[in-house]
């Protein structure tokens, strides 16, 4: 009867004491997470699961978790600092990275934590900075167009960098500059420069400019040349055609020059009365004779006179 009496408080003891075993010998591993067991100075690496893992507690053995996300970071003590160029200019520069822990165990037996891997980082984006601006002049740095640079900048640090965070389970995604300006003391040279170069480019833009019109209008002038060319040979064709076709016809009239003025004299009067036209003009006058009488008939008349006259 007394068990009965106190079941709920036996209850509650046992609830208890299964979660504190639970939390203290079981762990589970997110799907955003990787860790690391360390059995007795033997580390090993878990992999995410939806299961719980068995482990004995601390110091028998020792957990730790890192997540494997993207992580940015912008540097330390060499966040913003001056940098030399190849010609011996200073700028000041920032730069940022992101990285991931992609292998636990390599990442837990070289750094062991994230601050000191953030140290480490810090020293590499330093040295990075320093080998990869001071290939390259100030004028290829800093200029009108001088983002176009920064791809090429940003891959080679990042080269720079991950050849070494490789080594310590570190992946690095991406290296970027965030900051890049020029001390007061040489930035009144750098606008001097950068506005000359915009001159220079808008010059070479208009001599590019000028070169391609040249261009055109001479292809422009020999197309035309080539069809007026062709034009005129096609002209010259036809109208050896039409002088063919016309000696024909000369060889007819030769035979009568009567029925070619006659023709002739038609023709002048289709031009001449090609509209309604009114006309108060004497007959007798070429081409208008052709309108009285018969214009074959007047040479026969002549020629019976002469003949009545000899007679």
């Amino acid at each position: 009867m007394n068990y009965l009496k106190h079941w709920a408080t036996i209850s509650l003891g046992v609830l208890v004491a299964a979660v504190l075993f639970i939390t203290v010998f079981s762990f589970q591993v997110e799907e955003n997470q990787s860790a690391v067991i360390n059995t007795m100075g033997r580390p090993s690496l878990v992999k995410p699961g939806k299961f719980l893992n068995f482990r004995w507690p601390y110091p028998f053995q020792d957990l730790t978790k890192y997540d494997h996300r993207v992580r940015t970071f912008s540097g330390r003590g060499g966040k913003i600092e001056e940098t030399q160029t190849a010609d011996k200019q200073n700028i000041v520069v920032g730069i940022f990275i992101n990285y991931r822990i992609s292998d636990a165990l390599a990442f837990y037996l070289a750094l062991g934590t994230v601050q000191r891997a953030e140290q480490e980082l810090d020293s590499w984006m330093r040295n990075a900075k320093l080998i990869t601006f001071g290939h390259y002049p100030l004028r290829d740095i800093i200029n009108a167009d001088g983002r176009t640079i920064y791809p090429k900048l940003q891959a080679e640090m990042k080269k720079e960098i991950a050849e070494k965070a490789a080594k310590y389970g570190i992946t690095i995604e991406y290296v970027g500059v965030n900051v890049l300006n020029v001390p007061s003391s040489i930035s009144e040279d750098v606008f001097k420069r950068m506005i000359a170069d915009r001159k220079e480019a808008a010059q070479r833009s208009l001599s590019e400019g000028d070169l391609e019109a040249r261009n055109i209008k001479t292809n422009a002038n020999k197309e035309r040349d080539i069809l007026v060319a062709n034009a005129e040979a096609e002209a010259r064709k036809i109208r050896a055609q039409g002088d063919a076709e016309a000696a024909k016809y000369y060889t007819v009239f030769r035979r009568n020059p009567e029925l070619a003025a006659f023709l002739r004299k038609l023709d002048s009067l289709s031009r001449i009365l090609k509209n309604r036209t009114t006309l108060i003009t004497d007959t007798s006058v070429v081409p208008f004779d052709t309108l009285e009488g018969n214009p074959f008939a007047e040479p026969e008349r002549k020629n019976n006179g002469k003949n009545a006259n000899r007679k």
